[in-house]
Protein backbone atom coordinates (compact mmCIF):
# COMPACT_ATOMS: atom_id res chain seq x y z
CA UNK A 1 0.00 0.00 0.00
CA UNK A 2 1.28 3.76 -0.58
CA UNK A 3 1.11 5.97 1.80
CA UNK A 4 0.61 9.30 0.74
CA UNK A 5 3.31 12.20 1.25
CA UNK A 6 1.67 15.23 2.95
CA UNK A 7 2.80 17.17 0.14
CA UNK A 8 1.02 15.18 -2.17
CA UNK A 9 -2.51 15.33 0.12
CA UNK A 10 -3.05 18.83 0.34
CA UNK A 11 0.21 20.93 -0.79
CA UNK A 12 -1.94 23.82 -1.09
CA UNK A 13 -2.24 24.01 2.46
CA UNK A 14 1.41 25.18 3.63
CA UNK A 15 2.14 28.64 3.22
CA UNK A 16 5.54 30.26 2.29
CA UNK A 17 7.31 32.03 5.19
CA UNK A 18 6.58 35.31 2.76
CA UNK A 19 2.88 34.69 3.01
CA UNK A 20 3.12 33.74 6.53
CA UNK A 21 4.86 36.96 6.95
CA UNK A 22 2.21 38.93 4.95
CA UNK A 23 -0.53 37.44 7.11
CA UNK A 24 0.79 38.20 10.47
CA UNK A 25 1.37 41.43 9.80
CA UNK A 26 -2.44 41.88 8.61
CA UNK A 27 -2.99 40.15 11.42
CA UNK A 28 -1.63 42.19 13.69
CA UNK A 29 -2.76 45.51 12.21
CA UNK A 30 -6.00 44.35 12.37
CA UNK A 31 -5.74 43.59 16.53
CA UNK A 32 -4.12 46.94 16.72
CA UNK A 33 -7.06 48.72 14.73
CA UNK A 34 -9.73 46.83 16.60
CA UNK A 35 -8.13 47.74 20.26
CA UNK A 36 -7.81 50.83 19.52
CA UNK A 37 -11.84 51.40 18.25
CA UNK A 38 -12.17 49.47 21.50
CA UNK A 39 -10.31 52.16 23.95
CA UNK A 40 -11.56 55.08 21.74
CA UNK A 41 -15.12 53.61 23.04
CA UNK A 42 -14.30 53.66 26.35
CA UNK A 43 -12.92 57.17 26.01
CA UNK A 44 -16.45 58.06 24.24
CA UNK A 45 -18.01 56.51 27.40
CA UNK A 46 -16.28 59.09 29.70
CA UNK A 47 -17.47 62.03 27.17
CA UNK A 48 -20.74 61.10 26.86
CA UNK A 49 -20.76 60.63 31.06
CA UNK A 50 -19.24 63.48 31.72
CA UNK A 51 -21.63 65.40 29.10
CA UNK A 52 -24.64 63.93 30.65
CA UNK A 53 -23.44 65.41 34.06
CA UNK A 54 -23.25 69.09 32.81
CA UNK A 55 -26.01 69.14 31.06
CA UNK A 56 -28.19 68.02 34.01
CA UNK A 57 -26.47 71.01 35.55
CA UNK A 58 -27.11 73.20 33.15
CA UNK A 59 -31.00 72.04 33.18
CA UNK A 60 -31.50 72.27 37.33
CA UNK A 61 -29.64 75.52 37.39
CA UNK A 62 -31.42 78.74 38.18
CA UNK A 63 -31.93 80.52 35.08
CA UNK A 64 -30.24 83.16 33.39
CA UNK A 65 -30.22 86.23 31.49
CA UNK A 66 -30.67 84.63 27.86
CA UNK A 67 -27.19 85.52 26.24
CA UNK A 68 -27.64 88.88 23.71
CA UNK A 69 -30.64 89.93 25.33
CA UNK A 70 -28.75 92.71 27.56
CA UNK A 71 -25.93 95.41 26.35
CA UNK A 72 -25.37 95.49 22.58
CA UNK A 73 -24.44 93.39 20.10
CA UNK A 74 -25.39 89.48 19.42
CA UNK A 75 -24.27 86.88 21.48
CA UNK A 76 -21.03 84.30 20.67
CA UNK A 77 -22.15 81.09 21.99
CA UNK A 78 -20.55 77.18 21.73
CA UNK A 79 -21.65 73.63 22.07
CA UNK A 80 -21.19 74.28 25.33
CA UNK A 81 -24.18 76.69 25.82
CA UNK A 82 -26.87 73.99 24.65
CA UNK A 83 -29.37 73.45 27.05
CA UNK A 84 -28.49 75.97 29.87
CA UNK A 85 -31.68 77.29 31.74
CA UNK A 86 -32.64 80.56 30.55
CA UNK A 87 -34.99 83.67 31.01
CA UNK A 88 -35.82 86.70 29.00
CA UNK A 89 -38.34 89.17 28.46
CA UNK A 90 -39.68 90.90 25.35
CA UNK A 91 -42.41 91.39 23.39
CA UNK A 92 -43.79 88.21 20.75
CA UNK A 93 -43.86 88.93 17.04
CA UNK A 94 -47.15 86.61 16.50
CA UNK A 95 -47.18 87.63 12.67
CA UNK A 96 -44.15 85.78 12.28
CA UNK A 97 -44.54 82.65 13.94
CA UNK A 98 -43.32 79.46 12.23
CA UNK A 99 -44.54 75.94 12.06
CA UNK A 100 -42.10 73.16 12.10
CA UNK A 101 -43.15 69.61 11.86
CA UNK A 102 -43.21 67.68 15.04
CA UNK A 103 -43.43 64.28 16.42
CA UNK A 104 -44.35 64.31 20.48
CA UNK A 105 -45.78 62.41 23.66
CA UNK A 106 -48.91 64.35 22.71
CA UNK A 107 -49.04 63.09 18.95
CA UNK A 108 -47.76 64.30 15.18
CA UNK A 109 -48.48 68.46 15.19
CA UNK A 110 -46.41 71.70 14.72
CA UNK A 111 -43.83 73.55 17.11
CA UNK A 112 -44.85 76.77 17.65
CA UNK A 113 -41.64 79.44 16.85
CA UNK A 114 -42.64 82.75 17.59
CA UNK A 115 -40.03 85.82 17.48
CA UNK A 116 -39.09 87.56 21.02
CA UNK A 117 -38.52 91.22 20.76
CA UNK A 118 -36.60 92.16 23.43
CA UNK A 119 -36.04 95.17 25.08
CA UNK A 120 -32.66 95.81 23.54
CA UNK A 121 -33.93 95.10 20.43
CA UNK A 122 -32.51 91.86 19.89
CA UNK A 123 -34.94 89.08 18.77
CA UNK A 124 -34.99 85.33 20.23
CA UNK A 125 -36.87 82.48 18.01
CA UNK A 126 -38.87 81.08 21.23
CA UNK A 127 -40.22 77.53 20.46
CA UNK A 128 -43.06 77.84 22.53
CA UNK A 129 -44.69 74.37 22.72
CA UNK A 130 -46.98 71.75 20.48
CA UNK A 131 -50.00 72.61 18.75
CA UNK A 132 -51.89 69.74 16.79
CA UNK A 133 -52.20 70.06 13.24
CA UNK A 134 -56.13 70.80 13.90
CA UNK A 135 -54.67 73.74 16.09
CA UNK A 136 -51.81 74.89 13.70
CA UNK A 137 -54.42 78.33 12.64
CA UNK A 138 -53.90 80.95 15.25
CA UNK A 139 -57.13 81.78 15.09
CA UNK A 140 -58.03 78.42 16.63
CA UNK A 141 -55.80 78.89 19.91
CA UNK A 142 -56.29 83.12 19.95
CA UNK A 143 -56.19 83.10 23.77
CA UNK A 144 -52.88 82.00 23.56
CA UNK A 145 -51.60 84.59 21.15
CA UNK A 146 -50.46 86.83 24.30
CA UNK A 147 -49.95 90.44 23.80
CA UNK A 148 -47.35 93.22 25.59
CA UNK A 149 -44.38 92.25 27.79
CA UNK A 150 -44.23 88.97 28.31
CA UNK A 151 -41.60 86.70 30.50
CA UNK A 152 -40.20 83.09 28.82
CA UNK A 153 -38.19 80.74 30.96
CA UNK A 154 -36.81 77.33 28.84
CA UNK A 155 -33.74 75.93 27.69
CA UNK A 156 -30.94 77.54 25.23
CA UNK A 157 -31.03 75.13 22.34
CA UNK A 158 -28.42 75.33 19.20
CA UNK A 159 -30.12 75.58 15.83
CA UNK A 160 -30.46 73.16 13.27
CA UNK A 161 -29.89 73.86 10.26
CA UNK A 162 -31.27 72.87 6.87
CA UNK A 163 -33.62 69.31 7.95
CA UNK A 164 -33.66 66.34 9.43
CA UNK A 165 -32.35 63.22 8.15
CA UNK A 166 -34.79 62.72 5.89
CA UNK A 167 -36.28 65.83 4.90
CA UNK A 168 -35.07 69.18 3.94
CA UNK A 169 -36.61 72.58 4.77
CA UNK A 170 -38.44 74.52 2.07
CA UNK A 171 -38.50 77.66 3.48
CA UNK A 172 -40.25 79.05 -0.13
CA UNK A 173 -43.08 76.53 0.51
CA UNK A 174 -43.18 77.27 4.12
CA UNK A 175 -42.25 73.50 5.10
CA UNK A 176 -39.83 73.43 8.00
CA UNK A 177 -39.06 70.32 9.63
CA UNK A 178 -35.84 71.34 12.21
CA UNK A 179 -34.86 74.69 13.79
CA UNK A 180 -33.02 76.83 11.84
CA UNK A 181 -32.54 79.83 12.87
CA UNK A 182 -31.29 81.46 10.24
CA UNK A 183 -33.26 79.97 7.60
CA UNK A 184 -36.33 80.96 9.52
CA UNK A 185 -35.12 84.58 10.31
CA UNK A 186 -34.13 85.03 6.78
CA UNK A 187 -37.68 84.09 5.76
CA UNK A 188 -38.95 86.47 7.97
CA UNK A 189 -36.84 89.29 7.02
CA UNK A 190 -35.76 89.49 10.68
CA UNK A 191 -32.88 91.01 11.66
CA UNK A 192 -30.47 91.28 14.93
CA UNK A 193 -31.14 87.58 15.70
CA UNK A 194 -29.53 85.61 18.42
CA UNK A 195 -27.35 82.54 16.94
CA UNK A 196 -29.84 79.82 19.11
CA UNK A 197 -33.30 79.54 20.52
CA UNK A 198 -35.33 78.96 23.18
CA UNK A 199 -37.20 75.78 24.31
CA UNK A 200 -39.91 77.42 26.66
CA UNK A 201 -41.08 75.11 29.68
CA UNK A 202 -43.90 73.83 30.99
CA UNK A 203 -45.61 77.06 32.23
CA UNK A 204 -49.31 76.55 30.92
CA UNK A 205 -50.04 79.47 27.87
CA UNK A 206 -54.15 80.81 28.13
CA UNK A 207 -55.95 78.65 26.11
CA UNK A 208 -53.85 75.65 26.77
CA UNK A 209 -51.71 76.20 23.86
CA UNK A 210 -48.84 75.55 22.96
CA UNK A 211 -47.85 72.84 25.13
CA UNK A 212 -44.10 73.67 26.29
CA UNK A 213 -42.05 71.83 28.33
CA UNK A 214 -41.53 68.97 26.31
CA UNK A 215 -38.06 69.48 25.26
CA UNK A 216 -36.15 65.72 25.04
CA UNK A 217 -32.71 65.24 26.23
CA UNK A 218 -31.61 61.78 25.35
CA UNK A 219 -27.95 60.98 24.80
CA UNK A 220 -27.90 57.57 23.79
CA UNK A 221 -24.68 55.80 25.85
CA UNK A 222 -23.84 52.23 24.24
CA UNK A 223 -20.02 52.83 24.26
CA UNK A 224 -19.26 49.92 26.47
CA UNK A 225 -21.65 47.73 23.88
CA UNK A 226 -19.58 48.93 20.82
CA UNK A 227 -16.16 48.87 23.00
CA UNK A 228 -16.93 44.98 24.47
CA UNK A 229 -17.67 44.39 20.92
CA UNK A 230 -14.41 45.95 19.14
CA UNK A 231 -12.49 44.02 21.67
CA UNK A 232 -14.35 40.80 21.47
CA UNK A 233 -13.14 41.03 17.80
CA UNK A 234 -10.09 41.68 18.42
CA UNK A 235 -9.68 38.85 20.48
CA UNK A 236 -11.72 36.61 17.52
CA UNK A 237 -9.38 37.54 15.24
CA UNK A 238 -5.95 36.60 17.74
CA UNK A 239 -7.55 33.39 18.57
CA UNK A 240 -8.00 32.58 14.44
CA UNK A 241 -4.80 34.15 13.81
CA UNK A 242 -2.97 31.38 16.60
CA UNK A 243 -4.90 28.51 15.29
CA UNK A 244 -4.33 29.38 11.52
CA UNK A 245 -0.30 30.06 12.48
CA UNK A 246 0.02 26.39 14.48
CA UNK A 247 -1.51 24.48 11.97
CA UNK A 248 1.01 25.56 9.91
CA UNK A 249 3.53 25.01 12.19
CA UNK A 250 2.01 21.10 12.46
CA UNK A 251 2.14 20.74 8.87
CA UNK A 252 5.56 21.90 8.42
CA UNK A 253 6.70 19.55 11.60
CA UNK A 254 4.97 16.43 9.93
CA UNK A 255 6.15 17.16 6.68
CA UNK A 256 9.55 17.62 8.58
CA UNK A 257 9.27 13.93 9.91
CA UNK A 258 7.95 12.28 6.93
CA UNK A 259 10.84 13.03 5.07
Amino acid sequence: MTVAHPDDRQPEAVRSLSALTAFGVMVLIGIIALTYLGLWQIHRREWKLRLIEQVDQRINAAPIIAPGTTGQGLAIISPDDAYRHVTAHGVFLHEDETFVHASTTLGSGYWVITPLRTDNGIILLVNRGFVPAAQRDPHCRAAGQIPGEVSITGLMRLTEPKGDLLRVNDPAGNRWYSRDVAAIAAAHHLTNVAPYFIDADGTSNPGGLPVGGLTVITFPNNHLLYAFTWFVLALMLAVGAFMSMYEQYRLRREIQRLR
